[in-house]
């Protein structure tokens, strides 16, 4: 374990975002393979007859598509947000690093900002890699993205706290996407649940 993390860090100094790209992709991969898992177990337990359970079949197509979105999106958006929310904070708000302001600051810049648009992304790319019309897209993302905010909204700051008051900045977004593994599948999750009852009961509140 020790020699894997020294080549990372050896990787990130000489290729930093060639390095977040690659590991993102990555991880976003595994993530949906258990979102996958999830969405299996649960919709077998939810059938009264042994005899109509079905063998677990990865779908490795959703499983790529899920991957770039880790490569084409997390791994470069992320790096150069966590590098440049730390530098805005630092010198245009001028707080002092690791203090509960700078913390404060970046937790509700993250969740604000970039955690918002990372769905809206997200659920949009999901939808249009699959080959789906723009209004349907929409329509998904109506559907989808309230209750994913709400539900991460009570996650991701705690994650965070600890995040930007105890990592390095260069290993942020490595923290970030090793959660992710859960947050993917997650997210790969809520996407698969198309029009359950539960997510109208999300929509309703917000309306």
């Amino acid at each position: 374990m020790s020699r894997i993390w020294k080549w990372y860090k050896s990787c990130l100094s000489l290729h930093p975002v060639k390095t977040q790209v690659v590991s993102s992709g990555f991880l976003w991969g595994i993530g949906d393979v258990g979102a996958q898992y999830i969405t299996h177990f649960t919709t077998n337990t939810r059938l009264q007859y042994k005899d109509s359970e079905q063998e677990f079949i990865t779908d490795w197509k959703r499983v790529a598509i899920t991957s770039m979105f880790g490569f084409g999106f997390v791994g470069p958006a992320g790096h150069y947000w966590y590098e440049g929310l730390d530098r805005f904070i630092k010198l245009r708000l001028q707080l002092r690093p690791k203090s509960v302001k700078f913390v404060a600051a970046k937790v509700a810049m993250d969740g604000f900002i970039f955690g918002p648009f990372d769905l809206f992304v997200f659920f949009s790319y999901m939808g249009l890699s699959t080959g789906k019309s723009v209004p349907e897209v929409k329509a998904d993302v109506k559907r989808d993205f309230i209750p994913a905010l709400i539900l991460e909204g009570g996650i991701w700051p705690i994650v965070q706290i600890a995040n930007f008051r105890y990592v390095p900045v260069r290993y942020q977004l490595l923290y970030v996407n090793i959660f992710c593994l859960l947050d993917s599948a997650f997210l790969s999750w809520i996407e698969q649940q198309k029009d359950a009852p539960w997510k109208r009961r999300f929509t309703s509140l917000s309306q």
